[in-house]
């Protein structure tokens, strides 16, 4: 098991790609702490997984509002509490209002830059020390194409966010191997949900999508989960800095 024992959290674990990388590590042994502001679903979830396998591992639902910093203390000391270390720290989380930068209120920029910036930003301040006190870790954030190129199809404030969080993972990555933690990212293309097939009965928006796209299919959220696997297991153990595309090679051209 490539997680055998390793401590987890991810952001978004509830649902979607965050539930699917929350599965995929706990079948490689890791205890995950599902976090998100959907306490149902959360719950539900932690309750399907934690019994599998029954001999590693485990899952916990844990309310997080990644916006907001005294909730980022209050899981940090919780598995400080329960579990005495982190190894793992999967920023999942975030949103994207779709507007272009001529319609975008001020209001919804400050949501926009609160989920997807100061979030994961906060995320890690408080991951840092459980880390280093653990011996190291990996931190991994949840980026997109849209961090690499300006993407035609998508708005300047979601492109702007990853584009910060780019860097700031250059950045964690730099200045803190010295603490064996490395920090690196994961940048899909357009990853086929549920959601996803909604907005895509539109043959225009279907056509935008699947075209751009060399291997001539959307990712999957299993396709975005293993790649995380991949980057927080020993496997991968002097990646550091890595923005790392999973785009059917969109972003090669």
């Amino acid at each position: 098991m490539k997680l055998r024992d390793k401590v987890c959290i991810i952001t978004g674990g509830a649902m979607g790609i965050g539930a699917a990388v929350a599965a995929t590590f706990r079948k490689e042994g890791a205890y995950v702490f599902i976090c998100d502001m959907n306490r149902e679903a959360g719950e539900a979830l932690a309750k399907e997984l934690a019994p599998q396998p029954a001999e590693a591992g485990g899952a916990e639902f844990a309310f997080l509002d990644i916006s907001k910093e005294a909730n980022w203390q209050q899981v940090m000391d919780t598995i400080r509490g329960s579990r005495g270390r982190l190894d793992v720290l999967v920023n999942n989380a975030g949103i994207n209002i779709r507007k272009d930068i001529e319609e975008m209120p001020e209001a919804d920029l400050d949501t926009m830059l609160s989920v997807n910036i100061k979030g994961p930003f906060m995320g890690i301040k408080h991951a840092l020390p459980l880390m280093r006190n653990s011996g190291g870790g990996s931190i991994l954030n949840m980026v997109s194409i849209c961090g690499l190129v300006g993407h035609k199809f998508t708005n300047e404030t979601y492109t702007m966010c990853k584009g910060a969080l780019t860097l700031l993972t250059k950045s964690i990555a730099s200045r803190y191997a010295k603490d064996n933690v490395r920090c690196n990212s994961i940048h899909p293309s357009t990853v086929d949900t549920p959601g996803l097939q909604k907005v895509l009965t539109d043959p225009v928006l279907r056509e935008q999508r699947y075209g751009e796209i060399p291997l001539g299919r959307l990712a999957t959220s299993e396709d975005v989960a293993q790649a995380f696997l991949y980057l927080a297991s020993e496997e991968a153990s002097f990646l550091n800095g890595v923005n790392l595309p999973v785009d059917g090679g969109l972003t090669a051209y």
